[in-house]
């Protein structure tokens, strides 16, 4: 097979993730072949090219897009000169609708395939967008096992390839060895933290959660904190001495943080599928700007946002959004499932059937694959 130019854009830190192992299994097969676009750090590993700065891509939230419109529009036309200039095989788009459906448009206007990996989330908000994807790509490559449904109501290429996150976690340590690096004791319950990857995300839940710690009885509890790579460590250190809590800062290791503490609290997005895969009990939060909730309540069509709920279409997994986040509600929620056996070992058992439908196909072969395809096509 000649070398081939593929064009990829994975605009957020688990698009990053996500497109790395498919990028690792490429590069195996095919290591002549040119990857370039839009990534992160994950991607580079496996000799992708970026073409922008990665962090700039991480906006959330519909106020949040609107200040980096002018960014966005560069990159848009940046794009366009490139596949004019020097048209690559296929372009591979991982999530990130905002500025992903555009391109697909774009890219399809020019000839060029286009290959969508982890799909819009239509069902949500936006069903229309599911008419642009059946004409704007070439083939969709989707990771929710439901969304089967829609695609062959519409007659849409689309293949289910399992969730990524079957591949992506891996566990180092055991209960023992995790509490041993971070000296953590292990009689005591431990709670765990996910604040969030983005600055936004941390000024709004970091405090919470850092207070919601103070509700519970340091003698019998360790509080665990994640702490991301890609969030500011100026700002996580000013939060931080906010308070007199002193949790215990988890810089890595932070799937073994998720499987091994006892109860989890994530803020939504990525960590609440993986925390959920792991099969820790936990609840979700979430919180952004008024404006951008008044917004979302208005186009969003679904009666949850928990990834994990959504799958298994209950509402398994609390979820405190908006003016319900605030450490009393969280205290009172964690309290009952760790006072409850019962209620407690429901979450677990639920968990475990989200396990078992997501593990069931090998991700980075199957997009490889696919991959494949449309390249020789």
């Amino acid at each position: 097979m000649s070398t081939k130019n593929i064009f990829w854009l994975a605009g957020e830190n688990s698009g990053d993730l996500h497109a790395s192992i498919v990028l690792q299994k490429i590069q195996q097969l095919h290591p002549d072949w040119q990857n370039l676009g839009v990534g992160g750090p994950l991607m580079q590993k496996y000799g992708f090219q970026p073409l922008f700065s990665f962090a700039r891509f991480s906006v959330m939230g519909f106020v949040e897009v609107l200040k980096h419109l002018s960014f966005f529009l560069n990159v848009e036309h940046q794009i366009k000169e490139k596949f004019l200039s020097a048209p690559p095989d296929l372009v591979v788009l991982v999530d990130y609708p905002g500025l992903n459906m555009r391109i697909a448009r774009l890219a399809k206007k020019l000839n060029i395939p286009v290959l969508y990996f982890i799909s819009p989330q239509f069902w949500a908000w936006k069903y229309k967008r599911i008419f642009k994807l059946k004409k704007f790509t070439d083939r969709i490559a989707y990771i929710l096992p439901f969304e089967q449904q829609y695609f062959e109501k519409h007659a849409v290429k689309a293949s289910y390839v399992g969730h990524p996150i079957a591949e992506e976690i891996t566990l180092k340590l055991d209960k023992s060895e995790f509490a041993a690096k971070y000296n953590l004791n292990t009689s005591k319950t431990w709670l765990g933290f996910l604040p969030g990857s983005r600055d936004n995300e941390i000024k709004k839940m970091l405090p919470v959660y850092l207070q919601t710690m103070t509700k519970f009885d340091p003698t019998k509890f360790e509080f665990l904190l994640s702490q991301a790579t890609s969030v500011s460590a100026k700002l996580f250190d000013y939060l931080l001495q906010q308070t007199k809590v002193k949790p215990v800062i988890i810089p890595e290791d932070r799937y073994e943080m998720m499987k091994h503490a006892d109860f989890m609290v994530a803020t939504s997005g990525t960590a609440t599928i993986e925390t959920g895969y792991l099969g820790t009990p936990f609840l979700l939060a979430y919180k952004t700007s008024n404006l951008s909730y008044q917004l979302g309540k208005h186009f969003i069509k679904i009666g949850r946002i928990g990834l994990p709920n959504i799958i298994l279409d209950e509402d398994l997994i609390p979820e405190l959004i908006q003016s319900e986040v605030n450490c009393t509600n969280l205290a009172k929620q964690i309290g009952h499932f760790l006072e409850n056996p019962a209620e407690y070992e429901r979450l677990k058992t639920g968990l475990r059937r989200l396990h078992e439908l997501l593990e069931k196909k090998t991700t980075s072969e199957e997009v490889s694959k696919i991959i494949m395809e449309l390249v020789n096509e």
